[in-house]
Formats: structure tokens, C-alpha cells, sequence
């Protein structure tokens, strides 16, 4: 072994600058990534949206950096050091490189540990879900008036999800509907129940997803933040016509809201809104048995049924 081989490679300043450049470039492209992400995900239209979006541009500049590097990296050893034409003599034997090792070891355990402490801070700021109470599967008008004391806001909301269809009760109101109206900039609790099966409430304009237990009742808290028309699904696989258990989310103007809920009260209760029941019922009257199904809970009686074919915001 020489000298030169004894002290490790020497790096010319003409290679610092360039690779003070190689990496200046990739946190450029990660900084423009990471702001390109709020482009890929639905308006805002809660306070929990730019929390989850800002992590989410956060995650998507750390992934540009990490595989800009190491396709950079890959594609430096392709061409630079590649073998002759025609060279077909075995590569010199390697034993590694402890201070690489090192490195290559450690910036990936600090970036997962940034990752980790900014998801903790953000579920910490958002604070959404409240306490899982043990219940029993019954009918939801007993759980009406199960909301503990003074810290729940003003606006609650009964969250019952069947196969397949949305219902949202109203307690204070008296108010039955399959369309979901809030007030916008005011805070509401939902409770979440199933009379059922696992559901999942996922809003994406709200960047909010919980799951609905059965035989649990879950207190999950938001803030709308954006007047308009957005849309809920159900995010776990629930049955036959799970996709199409979703309903319309509204979010009005305080007094537009009072004014929905007290029109609402005065409405009779009529049968809302389940495309399963609907189709469920077309599929009854086929000659072509078709597949095997759980048949859908029937339509909940509701004041208002509202619409699921109104164009929404996401």
C-alpha cells in the first residue's frame, strides 16, 4: 500500500465545488418538489388541511432529495466508471469504507427522525380525536344525549355509517339528513358510530380519515374553513357497494347553517338518500341472479335526503 492509499483519497478543490453544486441543485429541486405537492392534493377547506399538507410537502422534498441523490449517484457510476470494451477482467476487490458506511447510515436515520418528530408535532397541533366509548350495537336515537360536558363546541354532530349509507344527526336541532351541513369557521364534534361493519369517514378536502368501529362511539373534532360543496366517502372496504357509500359535505355561513337547520325541523321524515337500497332493489327485479350480497340497510328516515349528484369542490 503507497502512502497516497494509506491517507484515503484526496478530494481537488475543482471536485468540493462541484459537489457543493451537486448537492446545492438537488435542495433546489427538493424545495421546488415540495411546493409543487400543495398542486396535487384538493382545496384546503379545514384548519387540520394545512398541517397534513405542509407535512405532506415536507415528506415529498425529503423523498426528491433522497432519490435525486441516489439516482445522481447511480448514474455517475454508470458512466464514469464503467469498463473498457472489451474488458472482461475481474473489478478490484473492495473491503468498504467505514467513514461511508457511517454516513450513508446516519443522514438516513436523521431524516426518518425529522419526519417522525414533525408527524408528532402535527397530530399533537391537530388533536382531532377525542375519547373511544365502549357501547353496545343498538339503535342511535339511545345514544342522543351521550356527549360528555364542556369541552365538546357547540355543534355536534351523530356520524352513523351502515352498509350503505350516511346518516348525520343533529342532536340540539332535532334534525335528520344523508347531506352533511356545517357552519363554517366554527368548530364541530362529531360522533362516530356503525351499526354495522368497520367504516371509515374520509373527507380529503378536510384531510381528515377515521375509522368508524363497531361497537365503539368516537368523538372526532374539526373546524371547517372554506364555504362549499365537498364530498365523504367511506374509506374502508365495507361490502358490496362500499364505493358508493358517500354523501355531500356542505359548509355554509353561520346563518345560512341556523336557517338549514330550522327549515330542516319543519321537514317531514322521508327516506334518504342510498344508491345500495336503489340499486339493490334494480338487481331484485333481474332474471340474472348475479353475485352473492349482504343485503344494504334500508334507507335511514331523514328530514332532509339532499343530493349526491350536485358537482363538489373535491
Amino acid at each position: 500500500m503507497t502512502p497516497s492509499q494509506a491517507q484515503g483519497p484526496r478530494f481537488s478543490p475543482l471536485s468540493v465545488v462541484a459537489l457543493a453544486a451537486w448537492v446545492a441543485l438537488l435542495v433546489v429541486l427538493s424545495v421546488w418538489m415540495g411546493q409543487q405537492a400543495y398542486r396535487w392534493l384538493p382545496v384546503q377547506a379545514s384548519t387540520a388541511a394545512p398541517l397534513v399538507d405542509g407535512l405532506f410537502s415536507f415528506e415529498t422534498a425529503v423523498g426528491t432529495f433522497v432519490f435525486g441523490g441516489v439516482v445522481s449517484v447511480m448514474a455517475w457510476v454508470l458512466l464514469m466508471h464503467r469498463a473498457d470494451k472489451y474488458d472482461e477482467s475481474d473489478a478490484e476487490p473492495i473491503e468498504g469504507n467505514t467513514r461511508l458506511e457511517v454516513i450513508w447510515t446516519a443522514i438516513p436515520l436523521v431524516l426518518v427522525m425529522a419526519i417522525a418528530v414533525y408527524a408528532m408535532r402535527v397530530n399533537t397541533t391537530l388533536g382531532m380525536l377525542g375519547p373511544m366509548e365502549h357501547i353496545h350495537l343498538r339503535s342511535p336515537v339511545e345514544d342522543a344525549g351521550g356527549y360528555p360536558g364542556d369541552r365538546l363546541p357547540a355543534e355536534q354532530v351523530e356520524v352513523i355509517a351502515r352498509q350503505w349509507s350516511w346518516e348525520f344527526r343533529y342532536p340540539g336541532a332535532d334534525v335528520a339528513a344523508t347531506e352533511l351541513h356545517l357552519a363554517v369557521n366554527q368548530p364541530v364534534t362529531f360522533r362516530l358510530v356503525s351499526d354495522d361493519v368497520l367504516h371509515g369517514i374520509y373527507i380529503p378536502a378536510f384531510r381528515v380519515k377515521q375509522d368508524v368501529i363497531p361497537g365503539r362511539a368516537i368523538d372526532f373534532n374539526l373546524t371547517p374553513t372554506r364555504e362549499g360543496r365537498y364530498r365523504l366517502r367511506d374509506s374502508q372496504f365495507s361490502g358490496t357497494w362500499f364505493a358508493a357509500n358517500q354523501a355531500d359535505v356542505v359548509v355554509e355561513s353561520a346563518a345560512d347553517h341556523q336557517a338549514w337547520l330550522q327549515a330542516a325541523a319543519r321537514q317531514p321524515l322521508q327516506s334518504g338518500i342510498s344508491d345500495a337500497s336503489r340499486e339493490f332493489a334494480q338487481r331484485g327485479q333481474s332474471t340474472k341472479a348475479g353475485w352473492a350480497t349482504v343485503p344494504p340497510a334500508p334507507p335511514p328516515q331523514v328530514n332532509v335526503p339532499g343530493s349526491n349528484t350536485l358537482p363538489h369542490d373535491g
